[in-house]
């Protein structure tokens, strides 16, 4: 809720003279507990009065219904709508019996120009509403945005996780297995040469070997036929196993001439399950390094101390968000870079540029519902890093494309869009880097361009 020490510059009490005076322009209106005054996205442009009762603001923000202000009587409602005349950007409704009076737009325009007392009150409560609004929702936003990203890093971390945990339970089961065909291998009494030759054979089959699938319906057939030949049990549980450590006939054929025929099931089963054991670990190897990963990016996105200037990596910064955002990133979204390798290091507020990527990616995410390219550029233009994040979405439309910077100004429907996320970038960029901002926009490519000096000029 808006601070309680703004109360009186937030909340000004109308006198009764002024009461009076709007009474007689004015239309009361009589609301029940849980009636609506006004709803977010409404075209509401009348102003409101409180005459009797309670009625309480809320704006969704991140999918949550946050308290902006409560109003009683003598309060007015609605100056921010009127005087923009944007659609309403929250909610209002009664929490008990109310009476409210209703100004109709061009009622209210007249009485501002003929009224002094009602005037100073109006003006001077719009800017400070207008700050202390802002402010809050700013918070929830950066809010709201930090909810999104732990919910999907909760869904990236789970996925390796989970393969981890899938992985460790069937290795071991293949670890069992693997211990009882060695003892087994002791009954043939193999000769130190023969161990050798085993060994050497299961080191040499440790490299995975990829092939097209042609390349390897063949070669599985050929493993097949050999193993059913050497009247090997369950062959077509080990083939595939084999193919990939890149055995073949011929050396098999080798393996054949090294040991008796008695134990070539024992020895063959023996090494598929050595080279599954070897392989399910590479498996851990891949989620634990992808745990470590996503981790590492995490504590690189939120770590930096936001009140102190740091040399900062444009593309790690760049790289951290689309991991955090890779969630979203996925089932139909393409990703280019084009990153300039010379790229200076920068004198900036690195987590307050992670939360501009964050914004402006999310916004081209969101814009492509799912399927499309998003492409990053960065180069050096004099004493500029220049960041350019594009996507083919739909566009802006051109009537708008000035407005997308204002306060509270939202293209998404109701509890999808605070209206703040682009005021956010243009503040962080403008006011705190001293940096610039543009915007090109047309269908199938729609452009931001963010200017940063090198030398990190900011507050």
């Amino acid at each position: 809720m808006l601070q309680e020490s703004n109360a009186i510059a937030l909340f000004p009490q109308l006198s009764d003279e002024v009461l009076q005076h709007l009474q007689d322009y004015g239309t009361e209106i009589d609301l029940n507990v849980g009636e609506y005054l006004f709803k977010e996205g409404e075209h509401s442009y009348d102003f409101h009065v409180v005459l009797d009762g309670e009625i309480q603001v809320t704006k969704q923000v991140g999918g949550q219904e946050k308290l902006l202000a409560k109003h009683q009587r003598g309060e007015f409602i609605g100056e921010l709508s009127i005087l923009t005349e944007a659609d309403s950007f929250a909610t209002g409704y009664a929490t008990q019996p109310s009476r409210v009076l209703k100004l109709e737009l061009k009622t209210f325009k007249q009485i501002i120009a003929t009224f002094p007392p009602l005037a100073d009150v109006v003006l001077s409560t719009f800017a400070a509403r207008t700050k202390a609004v802002e402010s809050q929702l700013q918070q929830q936003e950066q809010l709201a945005s930090l909810g999104k990203l732990s919910a999907g890093l909760a869904h990236e971390l789970k996925n390796p996780a989970a393969a981890g945990a899938r992985v460790a339970e069937e290795l071991r089961s293949r670890f069992q297995e693997s211990q009882t065909l060695a003892l087994r291998l002791n009954q043939y009494s193999f000769t130190p040469a023969q161990l050798d030759f085993l060994a050497q054979l299961q080191q040499d089959s440790r490299v995975s070997h990829k092939l097209d699938l042609i390349s390897q319906s063949d070669r599985e057939d050929e493993i097949t036929d050999w193993l059913e030949d050497h009247q090997v049990n369950q062959a077509w549980q080990i083939t595939s196993t084999l193919v990939d450590a890149g055995l073949d006939a011929d050396k098999l054929d080798a393996l054949a001439d090294q040991i008796p025929d008695v134990a070539i099931n024992d020895v063959v089963h023996w090494l598929g399950a050595n080279l599954t054991t070897l392989g399910l670990i590479g498996e851990i190897e891949q989620s634990t390094a992808r745990i470590s990963e996503l981790v590492q990016s995490i504590k690189s996105y939120a770590h930096i101390n936001p009140l102190q200037q740091h040399q900062v990596d444009i593309h790690q910064g760049i790289e951290n968000t689309l991991t955090m955002l890779g969630h979203k990133l996925k089932g139909g979204i393409a990703v280019t870079r084009e990153y300039n390798p010379n790229l200076p290091l920068i004198n900036t507020y690195g987590s307050e540029l992670n939360q501009v990527w964050t914004n402006l990616l999310d916004n081209s995410i969101d814009a492509l519902e799912g399927k499309g390219k998003i492409w990053i550029r960065t180069y050096q233009k004099d004493d500029y890093v220049i960041v350019e994040i594009a996507d083919n979405g739909p566009g802006i439309p051109p009537e708008i494309q000035t407005r997308i910077f204002e306060p509270f100004f939202t293209t998404k429907g109701v509890g999808k869009g605070s209206g703040l996320g682009l005021d956010i970038v243009h503040s962080l960029i403008v006011d705190k880097h001293h940096g610039q901002i543009n915007l090109h926009s047309q269908p199938g490519d729609t452009r931001f361009q963010v200017l940063l000096p090198i030398l990190g000029n900011g507050d």
